[in-house]
C-alpha cells in the first residue's frame, strides 16, 4: 500500500546576510549573492507522459514551477507505447507516466526506470457527437446498458489503435460487448479519438472518462455495462538515468501527495 507523499513546501532562495570581504570585487559579490540555495530545483524536468494525463500533468508541471521559479517542466504528450518505444531508444527524459502497467514493464524489464507507484486509474465511456447524428440514447426501462444495446447497426465508430492502452482497453470491452468488428478507425492516442467526436468524424467514439471531463461539454457521453468494472491503471517512475533527477522526484512526489491526488480526482480519475 503506498502513503501519500506530502505536497512539496515551496522553496525560497534565501542568502543568508554575510559580511564581504572590503577587497572583493563587487561583482564576486553579486554572484555570490545571487547564488540558489542547495537544495533548490533549476535546469529542465522532462516528462514523458500518456495523452489522457495532458491536462492533469500541465497543472501540476506550472504548480511545480510556481515552487521552484528556476525550474521549467516540459512535457511530451503522446501514446503510452509510443513513449516508452522513445525512451528504450534511447531518448532523454526525467520522468514517464503510462496508461498501463504494460509500457511501464516494457522499461522496467530493461532497467530503464527506477520503482514504480500506480497513482490512479481510468474508466472508459461512449462519447458522441452534440448533434449525435446516429441518434444514440439511452434505452427505456431504466439501468445501465449493454455497449450493444446503445450501438445502432451502421454506426461509424473510433477506437484507439490496439498497441496503445486505451486500445487495448477497448478491444477488451469490444469483445465482451460481441462487437470486436464494429470499429472504422484507429487512432494513435485517446485524444485523437475525442477529436474524431468532437469534429464529427465519426459516430460514436470509446474515451476515457477523464477526456468526456476534459471536454468541457462538446461531447455526449455514455456510461454502459461492460465499462464498469474494466479499468486501467496508470504508473509513474523515474527514469534510472534521468537528467534532472532531483527534480523528477520532486515531480512524482507532487504527483503522489494529497494534493496531486485532488487534482486528479477533479479530473475524472479514479483512486489507485
Amino acid at each position: 500500500m503506498r502513503v501519500p507523499v506530502l505536497l512539496l513546501p515551496l522553496l525560497l532562495a534565501l542568502s543568508a546576510c554575510t559580511a564581504q570581504d572590503a577587497d572583493a570585487p563587487p561583482e564576486e559579490a553579486a554572484a555570490g549573492s545571487a547564488a540558489p540555495a542547495a537544495d533548490e530545483l533549476s535546469g529542465t524536468l522532462t516528462v514523458f507522459a500518456a495523452a489522457s494525463l495532458t491536462d492533469v500533468f500541465t497543472a501540476l508541471g506550472e504548480e511545480l514551477e510556481a515552487q521552484h521559479p528556476r525550474l521549467e517542466v516540459e512535457f511530451n504528450f503522446a501514446g503510452s507505447s509510443a513513449l516508452a518505444g522513445q525512451i528504450a531508444q534511447g531518448a532523454p527524459a526525467d520522468v514517464f507516466a503510462s496508461a498501463d502497467e504494460v509500457q511501464m514493464d516494457r522499461l522496467t524489464g530493461e532497467a530503464l526506470v527506477e520503482s514504480t507507484d500506480v497513482f490512479a486509474q481510468n474508466a472508459m465511456m461512449l462519447a458522441v457527437p452534440v448533434e449525435n447524428p446516429a441518434g444514440i440514447a439511452l434505452p427505456g426501462g431504466g439501468g445501465v446498458p449493454t455497449l450493444a444495446t446503445l450501438l445502432p447497426d451502421d454506426v461509424t465508430m473510433a477506437v484507439c489503435a490496439p498497441e496503445v492502452p486505451c486500445g487495448a482497453l477497448s478491444a477488451q470491452l469490444l469483445e465482451a460487448a460481441g462487437l470486436a468488428d464494429v470499429p472504422d478507425t484507429y487512432e494513435e492516442d485517446v485524444r485523437a479519438v475525442l477529436t474524431k467526436v468532437q469534429l464529427g468524424e465519426v459516430d460514436a467514439g470509446l474515451v476515457y472518462v477523464t477526456d468526456v471531463r476534459a471536454s468541457g461539454g462538446s461531447v455526449l457521453a455514455f456510461g454502459f455495462r461492460e465499462g464498469i468494472a474494466p479499468r486501467n491503471a496508470y504508473p509513474v517512475g523515474v527514469l534510472e538515468d534521468a537528467p534532472n533527477p532531483a527534480a523528477a522526484r520532486a515531480f512524482t512526489d507532487l504527483l503522489l501527495s494529497e494534493e496531486g491526488q485532488r487534482v486528479l480526482t477533479d479530473a475524472g480519475f479514479f483512486e489507485p
